[in-house]
């Protein structure tokens, strides 16, 4: 895709919660299931932030889960089977909550169908390249314009510090390095459901990628087919608990991602770091200020203490000018206005359908590598399903 007009319109997408058009509300239905997947991390009510915004009805098949999703969003209007709930209520907006994939192809295929001009999905997108294939052809048949809770990714803080990495500020990139929470959910897993986050972000700026090389491990050995099981969350297939990548990006910038069942530290949590010969720049996910900077060569001991310092939207080592950013980001308000403006400007919204699909490539290339030894797994990959259904 083209960098810069995806910088350019950062800024002018969160300029719209200031500036919001309230002469007519989008009608809105949420899809939750209890117990397997529920409404995501706030799905269901980011909407009741958006004045712009409606919901008119639910839907969940556990029906303890459907009255308390009722209550919660004030709606009157419940259903057992999102089917008939997208059928009788002909809704302009999707929100596609459960964090279980094996439902997500199916609840969107359905929303297209309906007529739904614009679907926010959670992370991770879908289980295989062969799904997210699917629903972009039926998306883009339709006129639907879909995006994925990467929501990092719609910090509008992301187009100044790529400005200032461009201007030198941590000087020649060298390489990004991006890990996941590694608690115990490490590995493989932790690569699914907290992984993307990260590999969407070095895409953002390391632009698309060239290629991938891995290995997957499961306590110290090579994972083999007898590993092999079905994963939680309806991931499907899934092995290992310990994950090693590398990735060539079209800008020149290589990316290591790592995941170790146990390795990780509460205080670190997940993020990226990119690392330059003037200096580091680390983002931990979902926290604000999202970014930090380290000055100085990251290879030359000093005697001096060095400092991290914040990198706002106002730059490096200012008070942030925006209020409550972090609450706007975190409650999915940043891209649900964005998804708002994509559909009455016609555009992509921010983080859609094709980055979701990229991220999902970016996780099945590391299996795809091991599956092949190790070998380096060029993109667009030709394997569509999940490498370990092929072991």
């Amino acid at each position: 895709m083209k960098r810069r007009p995806f910088l350019a319109a950062l800024p002018l997408a969160f300029a719209s919660l200031q500036a919001a058009d309230k002469s007519s509300r989008l009608r809105v239905a949420v899809i939750g299931h209890t117990g397997r997947g529920n409404y995501g991390h706030g799905l269901d009510t980011m909407w009741l932030r958006i004045p712009e915004t409606e919901i008119v009805a639910v839907a969940d098949t556990d029906a303890k889960g459907l009255e308390g999703a009722q209550k919660k969003l004030s709606v009157s209007r419940g259903f057992a089977d999102y089917h008939q709930m997208l059928t009788e209520m002909k809704p302009d907006i999707i929100a596609v909550g459960p964090r279980h994939l094996d439902q997500h192809r199916d609840m969107i295929m359905a929303a297209v169908k309906a007529g739904a001009r614009g679907i926010y999905v959670e992370k991770p997108f879908c289980r295989s390249l062969e799904e997210a294939d699917e629903i972009i052809a039926a998306c883009d048949k339709a006129g639907t314009k879909l995006a994925v809770a990467h929501r990092n990714r719609q910090h509008p803080v992301l187009p100044v510090i790529a400005k200032l990495i461009e201007e030198g500020l941590i000087g020649r990139v060298l390489e990004m390095r991006g890990r996941g929470k590694e608690d115990p959910r490490g590995g493989s897993l932790d690569l699914w459901v907290l992984g993307g986050h990260v590999m969407n972000l070095a895409c953002f700026f390391g632009g698309d990628p060239v290629s991938c090389s891995a290995s997957v491990l499961q306590e110290g050995k090579l994972v083999t087919r007898e590993h092999v099981k079905e994963g939680d969350e309806g991931i499907g297939p899934l092995a290992g608990n310990e994950v090693h990548a590398r990735y060539e990006l079209s800008k020149g910038m290589q990316l290591f991602f790592d995941s170790i069942q146990g390795a990780g530290v509460k205080e670190a949590a997940f993020g990226l770091q990119i690392i330059g010969t003037k200096g580091i720049i680390d983002f931990r996910a979902d926290t604000e200020p999202l970014a930090h900077l380290l000055p100085g060569s990251p290879f030359r001991p000093v005697v001096e203490p060095r400092t991290w310092v914040p990198i706002t939207t106002g730059g490096v080592g200012k008070p942030e000018p925006i209020k409550d950013l972090g609450k706007l980001v975190s409650s999915h308000e940043v891209a649900g206005r964005d998804l708002i403006a994509a559909m009455q400007e016609n555009r992509a919204p921010l983080c859609d359908a094709e980055q979701g699909r990229q991220t999902i490539e970016l996780i099945s290339a590391i299996f795809e590598s091991h599956r092949l030894n190790g070998q380096r797994v060029t993109f667009p990959m030709k394997t569509r399903v999940n490498p370990l259904s092929l072991l």
